[in-house]
């Protein structure tokens, strides 16, 4: 009799709900995409000749382990002057393969097995499978629609128990756009010191943002010391497939995290690092104009949903939008499927981002005007039909 040669960890593993509507979408033809949660923005000229330069120069080799030091430098300098938030090059940032990594070795530095992590929902595809493979236990709270799917402090001391390790917050959030104000990061920060919490902050979209400054968590007192700052160049930047981001924290924490980064990556891709340093030194007129464009985009697209009746709440960051499907009657899945197949726009559904998802899409903004105003029009042309 052959051995089950897999894991009961690997075998329990879902694949992604996202991958099921890409892969569907990948067959058919002249399919509007509002799936993908990429910028349609090429990275600026400028960085990718820094790494083509890097080539050039002979800088292929490892870097040190948790990153060039010049890079470190830069990040240290570029998180003070837009966040005001210090952090070490020498000691507390970790140069990553992208924040997903960065959130992985962070959730297996600090979690024993049975260890509780509290996941806020809608929340990115991501977040519960690295706990379970950590070995830690996933607590999900719903964030919910009436409140602009912002968590309520109540709702985190409700899950609380003495198994609670840390909370896993991302704001702006993915899939819904929705973005914690300081009084509400306050709030949030006295239920972590109240119950000696860490906090993983995922800011990968921090310079997204629309219509108020962004405070990052590690900001607020008392949190410094208790957050894991996850970020990284991919959305900000336009820099998905350079697969680079980076982790901050105290440094007993980065220290442990770096033993883990060592032994299963060695290092960030050393080109991809070069082009990083010149994104941070001269990158940040390229990142405002993409956000001002971001932000034409969503006006366009939540006006347009809620004008055809899906109603829409305006995310105050990232680049996405999260309308309600309900007035249909039909399902997240039903929905995006439909959608898909009679009118080739390509969404996803609300549920695979968890349980409060469910009666919602979420839809990308981060395509051209144009493509989303063909897909308003696909869309339109769908409801009418179910009406």
């Amino acid at each position: 009799m052959k051995k089950n040669y897999l894991s009961k960890k690997a075998q329990a593993l879902k694949p992604s709900g996202i991958r099921r509507f890409f892969d569907l979408a990948a067959g058919m033809k002249g399919v509007v995409s509002l799936g993908v949660g990429e910028p349609d923005f090429v990275t600026p000229w400028t960085v990718r000749e820094a790494a083509i330069l890097s080539i050039e120069q002979g800088y292929t080799s490892y870097s040190a382990n948790a990153g060039l030091l010049e890079l470190r430098k830069e990040i240290s300098g570029y998180m003070k002057k837009q966040f005001n938030v210090m952090y070490s090059p020498s000691s507390e940032i970790i140069v990553t393969v992208g924040a997903s990594q960065a959130i992985d070795i962070a959730m297996r530095t600090i979690l024993d097995p049975g260890d509780e992590v509290i996941i806020i929902e809608p929340c990115f595809v991501s977040y519960s499978p690295m706990v379970d493979m950590a070995g830690g236990v996933p607590v999900h709270v719903q964030a919910l629609k009436e409140n602009d799917f912002k968590i309520l402090p109540s709702q985190l001391e409700e899950v609380i128990t003495e198994k609670t390790k840390a909370i896993l917050l991302c704001s702006p959030n993915n899939p819904t756009g929705s973005m914690l104000n300081k009084k509400e990061l306050e709030e949030i920060a006295e239920i972590a010191v109240k119950y000696d919490l860490l906090v993983i902050a995922d800011e990968i979209y921090a310079e997204l943002v629309y219509d108020e400054e962004y405070t990052s968590l590690a900001l607020i007192k008392g949190m410094r010391e208790r957050t894991i700052l996850i970020s990284g160049f991919s959305k900000g930047f336009a820099m998905t497939g350079w697969r680079l981001g980076f982790v901050c924290a105290p440094e007993e924490i980065t220290q442990a995290m770096l033993k883990i980064h060592q032994y299963a990556i060695m290092c960030a891709p050393t080109m991809a690092q070069f082009a990083a340093i010149e994104a941070l030194k001269n990158g940040r007129s390229d990142v405002e104009e993409m956000v001002k464009s971001y932000r034409r985009r969503r006006n366009y697209i939540v006006q347009s949903f809620n004008d055809m009746g899906l109603t829409c709440h305006t995310p105050g960051g990232a680049f996405y939008a999260f309308p309600s499907i309900e007035s249909t009657g039909l399902s997240s899945e039903e929905f995006a499927e439909r959608l898909l197949l009679e009118e080739s726009v390509a969404v996803v559904p609300g549920n695979v981002f968890g349980v409060s998802g469910e009666g919602h899409i979420r839809c990308s903004y981060a395509t051209s005007m144009e493509q989303l105003q063909e897909a308003v029009k696909r869309m339109n042309r769908f409801i009418n039909k179910l009406i």
